[in-house]
């Protein structure tokens, strides 16, 4: 970020060279904070409605405390809850030490930071849907997900197509959502299913639970890819994140 740059753009909005619509597209790229091994995105909130996420996995335990304590230092300014995803014990064990408030989310591999201040509000609701308890750990990387970027998350979980009774006992629940995410391993049948039988947007996370032939989630990732229901959007294999992220995109346009 440059000073002079900002005051001339602030100077030119008062003087009325420059109007206010025109300076905001100038200056929503900025700023960032070199950190030297991260570029930690500041204005993340300004252009896409959500503060940046730290993926954990790859990263040093002292490069995500850091991270998570510059942004944290500007957490007044998002008023956001903050999160890292693929996040390990050791992981956080490092972060709270610097960040007392931290909370970690073990099923889900999550780390999250909450605004203390923040006022309840919901952006919208969201299913979570899980074929098997299997599943559980991928789907609740998108229910804590879901629920840190303003949701109000509902977990139905372990009613997967072997047993589908299981589903239908709980289908009045999952049609007053209004996202419904759907996480399945195997061959990933229950996408399908769940899209033909709800009006509201299904996104699709195909898991790597399975036998050999699952081929690591890739069976059901084409499974879904080939889905006949239509309003079925599918995410990368094992993303629950992606997929609460969509999810709460879809639920801030309402």
């Amino acid at each position: 970020m440059n000073e002079s740059y900002i005051k001339d753009v602030l100077s030119k909005v008062k003087n009325g060279t420059m109007d206010d619509s025109e300076a905001f597209e100038l200056l929503k790229e900025l700023p960032y904070k070199d950190m030297g091994f991260a570029n930690v995105d500041h204005h993340r909130m300004i252009r896409t409605g959500f503060p940046e996420v730290i993926y954990c996995e790859g990263k040093t335990c002292e490069q995500i405390r850091d991270i998570f304590v510059e942004l944290v230092s500007r957490q007044e300014e998002t008023k956001c809850g903050l999160m890292g995803t693929r996040a390990t014990e050791k992981d956080y064990e490092c972060v709270v030490k610097a960040l007392p408030q931290a909370i970690y989310h073990k099923a889900a591999r999550i780390i999250e930071v909450p605004y203390a201040k923040a006022e309840a509000k919901t952006l919208g609701s969201v299913a979570v849907v899980s074929a098997g308890t299997a599943d559980i750990p991928v789907a609740e990387e998108a229910a804590v997900t879901a629920q840190v970027l303003g949701n109000q998350v509902s977990r139905i979980y372990d009613v997967g197509v072997a047993g589908i009774h299981r589903l239908f006992d709980k289908l009045d629940q999952i049609r007053q959502s209004d996202v419904v995410i759907v996480v399945a391993g195997m061959e990933g049948a229950l996408a399908s299913v769940v899209g033909g039988l709800v009006d509201a947007p299904v996104i699709a996370v195909p898991t790597s639970v399975g036998y050999g032939a699952n081929f690591g989630g890739l069976s059901a990732l084409l499974s879904m890819l080939n889905s006949c229901a239509n309003g079925v959007s599918i995410v990368n294999i094992d993303n629950g994140f992606g997929a609460a992220y969509t999810a709460s995109v879809i639920n801030s346009k309402r």
